[in-house]
C-alpha cells in the first residue's frame, strides 16, 4: 500500500520547537485531576437523531460558557429551532410494551409506565426478547426456551430437557465468547420477521472438557465448573431447532449434530419463509450458507467460500444483506484479499461484484435500491482512516462521499439526501459538518479548535510509516513526542499494543487527554504500533499469522523499535504493555524479543496457546496434533531461557476467558530460571475488574513506568 511520506522528523521538531517557545505549559492541578483547561477545543454538536430526511435533532451549545439546549437543525436552509428528544419517538412506538428482567423474574411496563410481574418460577429468566409484532416474549430458564403470550400472560414451555449439559436457546462459553459474540449476552435464539416462529440453538456439553475456576470467598472457597474447549479438544454437539411461540414439536434443522462443526447467527429471510444457516468446518476454511425450510427441516445450499488459511465466522450478522425487494442480497466477504461486497440473487448465483478495490474495515449503511446504490463505509484511501462511499449495484461506479485527509464517522439521513459526518485526524480537533448526498458540504454544525488552542504547549502527536525489513509493508505507529522534544536527546518509550489478527491500534483521530499530556510533560515517548497482520493490508496481510501466532508481530515490532532507537528513543528504556492479546505479545517481547524490549506489563496475557479456547485458536493454528511446530514456537514458555529486562505480570483470579494458568505457568517458569519479575493477583477478577482494584492496577502500573522507565518516584498526584 502506497502512502505518501510525512515530513522528515527533524524538520518538524524544529517548526514544533519554534512554534511552542511562547505557549503556556498546561496546569499540573488540571492534569493531576484528568481534565484539560477549557478552551482548548470545541466540542461539536451530539447528534440524536434524524427526524426526517432534511430535519435532524441536535444537542449544542450556543456558546461556549452556555448551557447545552436541543435544536431541530433544518438542513436545506441551516436554521435551528427550539426541540426536544420527545420528538424522534416514532408514532406506535409508545404503545409497544418493554420486558425485563428485575430479581429472577420477569417485569413488563406498558406505555403508561404500569408495571406487571409476568413471572415467579424458580431459576431466573434469562434474555427476555419481544417478538416483532410485540405480543409475545421469549426467554431461556434453567436452559429451556419459554415464551409469554402478553395479552393472556400465559406461558408455554418449548424445550423440556435443559440441564447443566444440554442448554436451548443459551449459548455453550465457547459459542458466547467466539461465535455469536458477547453482546449476545448467551442468548441463541431468533424470532422471525413474522413472529410465528423462533430459531433456536440446542448444544450439548457433554464431551467438552470441564475446566474450575476458584472462588477464593467465604471459610472454604468454592469451584464455578465452565465447559470450555481447548485446542484439540471436543467442542459442543449443536442442533438448529425451529419451534412456534405456543409450542409443539421442533422441528430440526437436516444437520448431523455429531459432525466436527460450526454453526454462526442464522439470518431469517425477509419474508419469514426460510431460514439461513451458516456452517463451518472444524478447520474453518469451508462456509456454507444453506436455506433451512422451517416447516420440514430440509436444507438447500445458498453459499460457499473456501479459503487456504481459513473463513472468519459472522458474529454480528454483517455478512449478508437482503433486498428489500426481495430480488437478492449483498455479501461481504475477504475472500479476494480485501473486504468487499458482491450482489447475489436469492438462489445464491452471482450477480457481479459491488465492489472490487483494495477496502477494508467494510460496513453497510445502507442500500438504497431506488437509486440503486450502496453506502457504505471502509478504509481504503488511507488504512488509518475510515471514508464513506457509494457504490452502484451493478459495480460499475464507486464515489467517495467524504473530504479531506481524515477520519470520519457518519450518520446518514433516512431518505439519504444528506449526511452528517464528525471528522479529526491526529492534529485536527474533531469537526460536524452536513454534507449532501453528492459529497458537497452544505455547511460545518461545530467544533473543531478552541479560543485557547494555541494558548498551550501540547504534545505533539502525529502517524509515521516503517517500512518493514522485508521490504513489503510501510508499518503505521502513531506516536506522542515529548513537550520540548530535543533529537539530541534519549528519550524512555512506552508501547500500548493489543496485535491480534485484524486488530490493530493506529487510528488517524484527535486524541488529547490529560493523561497523555502528562506522560509527555514526563518526558516519555508514546507509541502505538501495528504489524502487517493488524488489518491495515487486508486479508492477505493477515494471512502471515497462519499457524504462526507470535511470529510476524514480533518481526513487525522489531523493525519498528530499530527505528524509535534511531530517532530519540533510549535502547534501554522500552516498555511495552497490553492485555490479553497484548498481554501475550508483552510476554514475548520480554522473552522471544529480548534485547530491544526492556520492560514489560503483561495483563490477562495467553501464554501458550494450548491453554486458550478451540474456535478462537484453532483459526489461526490448526490443532496442535497438526500444526505442533507452531504451537511450539508461538508459546511464551518455549522462550522463558531468553527473558532479559523486567516484566510485571497481572491477571485475575476468575478470569473464565484467559485463564490464570496462562500466568502461573509462566511465574512457574520464571521462578525455575531463577528470574526476577513482578506478579501481581486480583482476587475474584475476571478479564478485566473494576472499582479499587482497577485503581489499585493502574497506581501499580503507574508505579512501574515511573520507576523504571522514568527512573524517579511517582508523585501524590498520579495516584487514584
Amino acid at each position: 500500500m502506497h502512502i505518501p511520506r510525512i515530513l522528515p522528523l527533524l524538520a518538524l521538531t524544529l517548526l514544533a520547537s519554534s512554534a511552542d517557545a511562547q505557549k503556556k505549559a498546561l496546569p499540573e492541578q488540571n492534569l493531576a485531576k484528568g481534565v484539560l483547561p477549557q478552551g482548548i477545543v470545541q466540542s461539536p454538536p451530539q447528534m440524536l437523531g434524524w427526524l426526517d430526511d432534511t430535519r435532524m435533532l441536535l444537542n449544542r451549545r450556543p456558546h461556549p460558557d452556555s448551557a447545552m439546549r436541543t435544536v431541530v437543525h433544518d438542513c436545506r436552509t441551516g436554521q435551528e429551532t427550539p426541540g426536544s428528544p420527545a420528538m424522534l419517538r416514532k408514532p406506535g412506538t409508545a404503545s409497544r410494551p418493554q420486558v425485563y428482567a428485575k430479581g429472577e423474574d420477569l417485569w413488563m411496563r406498558d406505555s403508561s409506565g404500569n408495571e406487571t410481574r409476568l413471572t415467579e418460577a424458580p431459576g431466573p429468566e434469562l434474555n427476555p426478547t419481544l417478538s416483532p409484532d410485540g405480543r409475545w416474549v421469549a426467554f431461556t430458564r434453567r436452559n429451556d426456551l419459554y415464551t409469554i403470550e402478553l395479552s393472556t400472560r400465559s406461558e408455554h414451555r418449548l424445550t423440556t430437557d435443559g440441564s447443566d449439559l444440554v442448554l436451548n436457546g443459551y449459548a455453550s462459553w465457547v459459542y458466547f465468547e467466539e461465535i455469536l459474540g458477547r453482546p449476545s449476552r448467551y442468548r441463541s435464539f431468533w424470532w422471525s420477521p413474522d413472529s410465528r416462529r423462533i430459531a433456536y440453538m440446542r448444544m450439548d456439553d457433554s464431551r467438552v472438557p470441564m475446566f474450575p475456576i476458584f472462588d477464593e470467598n467465604g471459610a472454604h472457597g468454592s469451584l464455578e465448573n465452565t465447559r470450555y474447549p481447548k485446542p484439540g479438544d471436543p467442542n459442543p454437539e449443536v442442533r438448529i431447532g425451529i419451534v412456534a411461540p405456543e409450542g409443539g414439536a421442533t422441528v430440526w434443522a437436516d444437520f448431523d449434530a455429531k459432525a466436527d462443526q460450526y454453526f454462526g447467527m442464522p439470518y431469517w429471510r425477509p419474508d419469514g419463509k426460510a431460514l439461513w444457516v451458516q456452517w463451518m468446518n472444524r478447520g474453518q476454511d469451508e462456509l456454507h450458507i444453506f436455506e433451512v425450510d422451517p416447516s420440514a427441516g430440509s436444507r438447500k445450499p445458498v453459499y460457499e467460500e473456501r479459503q487456504k488459511t481459513w473463513v472468519d465466522l459472522d458474529d454480528q450478522g454483517s455478512r449478508i444483506h437482503f433486498l428489500k425487494s426481495g430480488s437478492g442480497f449483498i455479501l461481504h466477504s475477504d475472500k479476494d484479499g480485501w473486504e468487499n461486497l458482491y450482489l447475489h440473487n436469492m438462489d445464491g448465483s452471482l450477480r457481479n461484484a459491488v465492489t472490487s478495490d483494495r477496502f477494508w474495515s467494510t460496513s453497510i449503511v445502507s442500500i438504497d435500491e431506488a437509486r440503486k446504490l450502496v453506502l457504505f463505509t471502509a478504509r481504503k484511501e488511507n488504512s488509518t482512516r475510515t471514508d464513506f462511499y457509494a457504490a452502484s449495484l451493478d459495480g460499475k461506479k464507486v464515489q467517495r462521499l467524504s473530504f479531506g485527509d481524515y477520519t470520519h464517522r457518519v450518520d446518514l439521513s433516512p431518505g439519504g439526501s444528506y449526511f452528517v459526518t464528525s471528522y479529526s485526524n491526529a492534529s485536527t480537533p474533531e469537526r460536524m459538518a452536513l454534507v449532501d448526498a453528492k459529497g458537497k458540504v452544505v455547511r460545518e454544525l461545530g467544533g473543531g479548535p478552541g479560543t485557547a488552542f494555541d494558548e498551550y504547549e501540547l504534545a505533539r502527536t502525529e502517524l509515521l510509516r516503517i517500512r518493514s525489513d522485508d521490504g513489503l509493508y510501510d508499518l503505521p505507529i502513531r506516536i506522542t513526542w515529548p513537550v520540548g522534544y530535543d533529537p539530541s536527546r534519549r528519550y524512555p518509550v512506552m508501547i500500548n499494543i493489543y496485535g491480534g489478527p485484524n486488530a490493530g491500534t493506529v487510528r488517524d483521530g484527535w486524541q488529547l487527554n490529560a493523561q497523555q499530556q502528562w506522560w509527555a510533560r514526563e518526558g516519555l515517548i508514546q507509541v502505538a504500533m501495528d504489524h502487517r497482520a493488524s488489518g491495515h493490508f487486508g486479508k492477505e496481510g493477515i494471512n502471515y499469522m497462519h499457524r504462526n501466532l507470535g511470529k510476524w508481530e514480533l518481526r513487525d515490532w522489531i523493525t519498528i523499535v530499530k527505528w524509535l532507537r534511531q530517532n530519540g528513543a533510549d535502547s534501554n528504556r522500552v516498555g511495552i504493555s497490553g492485555f490479553s492479546y497484548g498481554g501475550y505479545m508483552t510476554c514475548m517481547a520480554l522473552t522471544a524479543g529480548a534485547g530491544y524490549f526492556t520492560h514489560g506489563l503483561a495483563g490477562g496475557s495467553v501464554t501458550d496457546w494450548r491453554l486458550y479456547d478451540t474456535h478462537y485458536t484453532e483459526r489461526f493454528m490448526d490443532t496442535p496434533a497438526e500444526n505442533p511446530d507452531g504451537y511450539r514456537d508461538g508459546s511464551v514458555l518455549t522462550h522463558v531461557g531468553k527473558y532479559k529486562g523486567l516484566l510485571r505480570i497481572y491477571h485475575g483470579t476468575m478470569d473464565d476467558n484467559v485463564h490464570m494458568q496462562n500466568s502461573l505457568q509462566l511465574v512457574k517458569k520464571l521462578q525455575e530460571g531463577r528470574r526476577h519479575f513482578e506478579f501481581m493477583l486480583y482476587p475474584g477478577g475476571r478479564h478485566g475488574w473494576g472499582g479499587p482494584q482497577s485503581a489499585h492496577s493502574t497506581n501499580e502500573n503507574n508505579l512501574f513506568i515511573y520507576r523504571n522507565l522514568l527512573g524517579k518516584e511517582m508523585p501524590d498526584a498520579m495516584r487514584r
